[in-house]
């Protein structure tokens, strides 16, 4: 997010059955430059960035921010989620004055498939639900990414449009505190 508010950050790890949310160390520098040089993680988000290029301009401590978590699984990185703080240039919105918040993840791809994004991110829902109770948060993805799409059904997000861009299909849906998540 762009900012949080009243909110202190980083808050305490967050630790589900499996998994810890936690604030970016060094140590997981290798972990986020396969993330985003992985072209199975890039199918959706517009594709894999260039491995050279990251290990040059990646800092020592990648995705240190607020809103932005490292999900561990015994230790090492697997994946990162983030809630971002929307602008009003974005495309679509649901409060007047825009600035809701946006949860977006991205997990390596043999972490697939094995119901972790489903409960890291609704950890992340429930703290932030207990963090900024009553704010809405959106997700939006691409239809044709089936995962993403059950995901966010899971997670009791519901649809509120669909629209064209960068040349696909955008779902775009809203939680509240009020929806069942995991």
């Amino acid at each position: 997010m762009t900012e949080l508010g009243s909110v202190a950050w980083p808050p305490a790890p967050i630790r589900t059955e499996r998994l810890v949310l936690r604030e970016s160390e060094a140590r997981d520098r290798a972990a986020f430059i396969e993330l985003f040089t992985s072209p199975e993680v890039g199918a959706h988000i517009g594709g894999p960035r260039p491995r050279d290029e990251l290990e040059r301009a990646a800092p020592e401590v990648p995705g240190r921010r607020p809103g932005h978590f490292v999900i561990e699984l015994d230790g090492a990185m697997i994946g990162t989620i983030e809630l971002n703080r929307r602008d009003a240039e974005h495309r679509s919105h649901v409060r007047p004055d825009a600035g809701e918040a946006e949860l977006g993840y991205l997990f390596l791809p043999e972490a697939w498939g094995r119901g972790y994004a489903a409960e890291a991110c609704a950890a992340a829902l429930g703290w932030f639900a207990e963090a900024l109770p009553g704010e809405p948060v959106v997700l939006y993805t691409q239809t044709a990414n089936d995962r993403s799409m059950r995901l966010a059904a899971k997670l009791g997000f519901t649809e509120v449009q669909r629209f064209e861009e960068w040349g696909a299909e955008q779902w775009f849906g809203v939680w509240s505190s009020d929806s069942p998540s995991g």
